[in-house]
């Protein structure tokens, strides 16, 4: 379904979703009563109350942020100053808290854990920014990842992400006044396989997007970028590998195919953001515990039941960062390489006991 305009987004959807906060909230009794009664029948611990618990904790979590940044419009001149430093931070402020609270209802209600395993974890190096290279695996990476650059390491995120998340109306507003970038599909971009590729008549590519997003970074900053391009699925990894070999990039299909549980890195995005913040050192993050939710179905059977995530994350500093650009698109396949080998060893830590 195409995205809505803006104006829609603003003067319809959002508001119905602090309405449907306030009707979800009127009658959460009868909801809770009915998902009580259905529990027992449904397998899993509580199932169909914890999902309706969580459900109804979401959306008035949507709308509480939408409210909340009603407010800091209205402070900031009815949008006339929201894009000074100061309003600047006080969004990044209310994220943090935001994010705080809802993952605090997910330890509460999915009795979710994330632990973050192997050397010192801490990416808040003083006085330098961080390009932050993510997989993309299952539900909430990214409010995972988000949470743990503002809460963690009190970083200001530059987001590279897809504009279908512009459905999700605190989202949409919320990042849309600080500087990322909202991406749609489109053909692929010429720069983002490797040098051999050429496709499609010029236009202005994702990956300048990206480079312009990356420049200009400071000593809080972190771009955040997740290579693959997509949550993983078994078919986008076959779909990825045969696009590779369509363009002549054997080497980097058999390097694709090596890796079981992550997508081929897409360099374009990666390169320009290099190029744009040459001073700036780069964070590889890997995770696991989401994995095996690919569909609605996978989500429903997942999701209730007790979750431990693991992150791993790596630090590689500025100066022993390639430069040479197929070397750098080696260099990047070989980290994803370490990063499914990571996945592969850690799968297993994360199944409830």
């Amino acid at each position: 379904m195409p995205l809505p305009p803006r104006w829609i987004r603003r003067l319809v959807l959002a508001p119905g979703i602090v309405l449907l906060a306030v009707l979800a909230v009127t009658t959460l009794p009868l909801w809770l009563v009915v998902a009580a009664a259905a529990s027992p029948l449904v397998p899993g611990y509580l199932r169909p109350l914890r999902v309706l618990w969580l459900a109804i904790v979401y959306l008035l979590w949507d709308a509480a942020a939408l409210v909340a940044l009603f407010g800091l419009w209205v402070v900031s001149g009815f949008g006339w100053r929201k894009r000074s430093p100061s309003l600047q931070r006080a969004h990044y402020v209310l994220a943090g808290w935001f994010l705080t609270f809802l993952f605090w209802q997910a330890r509460w209600t999915l009795r979710l854990r994330i632990d973050v395993v192997g050397t010192d974890p801490d990416t808040a190096l003083p006085g330098r920014p961080e390009l932050v290279l993510c997989r993309h695996a299952g539900p909430g990476d990214s409010f995972i990842l988000i949470h743990a650059l503002v809460n963690w390491f009190k970083r200001e995120p530059r987001i590279v992400l897809k504009d279908t998340l512009q459905w999700d109306p605190a989202v949409d507003v919320l990042l849309n006044r600080l500087p990322n970038r909202f991406i749609a599909p489109r053909r692929r971009d010429p720069e983002r396989v490797g040098p051999q590729e050429h496709a499609g008549p010029p236009r202005e590519s994702l990956t300048e997007q990206i480079g312009h997003l990356a420049t200009g970074l400071d000593a809080d900053d972190a771009f955040v970028i997740f290579p693959e391009g997509g949550n993983f699925t078994p078919r986008r990894r076959l779909r990825a590998i045969d696009l590779l070999r369509a363009r002549g990039l054997e080497r980097m299909a058999r390097k694709a195919e090596a890796m079981r549980h992550v997508l081929a890195p897409q360099p374009g995005g990666v390169l320009a953001a290099l190029d744009a913040a040459p001073e700036a050192g780069v964070i590889f993050v890997a995770h696991t515990g989401l994995d095996r939710m690919l569909t609605v179905a996978d989500v429903w059977r997942e999701l209730p039941m007790d979750k431990r995530i693991v992150m791993r994350f790596w630090s590689v500093p500025p100066e022993e960062v390639p430069t040479d650009r197929q070397e750098r698109i080696d260099w990047l396949f070989d980290w994803w390489a370490r990063i499914d080998k990571w996945i592969d060893a850690h799968r297993d830590e994360t199944e409830p006991a």
